[in-house]
C-alpha cells in the first residue's frame, strides 16, 4: 500500500490521555509538465497526502536516498530518462517502491513494457482523479 500508517500512544498519569497517529501518506511525483505538475500536487494535498515533487527523473534520483515517499507517481514520457528507465533503475537498485505509470502516449507496446518495468497502476492521461487516489491507496501485491 502506498498509504501507511502507525500510532502510538501518549500515557497520562495512570491511564491513556491521548491516542496519536502518525500517517506516512508522502506520494512523490515525477513529471515534466508544470501544469500537470501543480494539478497533481494539488489534488494529492486535497486527499491528505504529503508531496515530493520533481521535474525530471534525474532530479528524483538526486534525492531519492533522502526522500521519505511510499510511492512515486511517474511519466513515462520525460525529457532525458524516461519513467520507464527510472523505474529499472531504482529496480536494479533493489527499490521496492510502488511506482504508478501515467502517460499522454498510450499504445499497447508502452503499457506492456511498463508492466514489465513494475507497476502498481498504469494511467493514461487524462484519466480521473479517483482512479489515481484508488491506485495510491491499493495494497502493492
Amino acid at each position: 500500500m502506498c498509504a501507511r500508517a502507525r500510532g502510538f500512544r501518549i500515557p497520562g498519569p495512570g491511564k491513556i490521555v491521548a491516542i496519536v497517529a502518525i500517517t506516512e501518506r508522502v506520494v512523490a511525483i515525477v513529471e515534466d509538465d508544470p501544469s500537470m505538475l501543480k494539478g497533481l500536487e494539488r489534488l494529492l494535498r486535497a486527499h491528505g497526502f504529503v508531496t515530493e515533487i520533481y521535474t525530471s527523473a534525474e532530479a528524483f534520483l538526486e534525492r531519492s536516498a533522502t526522500s521519505e515517499a511510499r510511492c512515486l507517481v511517474l511519466d513515462i514520457h520525460l525529457g532525458g530518462i524516461s519513467g520507464i528507465d527510472l523505474r529499472r533503475r531504482l529496480a536494479a537498485a533493489g527499490s521496492r517502491l510502488p511506482v504508478i505509470f501515467m502517460t499522454a502516449v498510450d499504445s499497447e507496446k508502452i503499457q506492456k513494457e511498463a508492466i514489465e518495468a513494475g507497476c502498481i497502476a498504469y494511467l493514461s492521461k487524462p484519466f480521473p482523479s479517483r482512479q489515481l487516489i484508488d491506485a495510491i491507496r491499493k495494497p502493492a501485491s
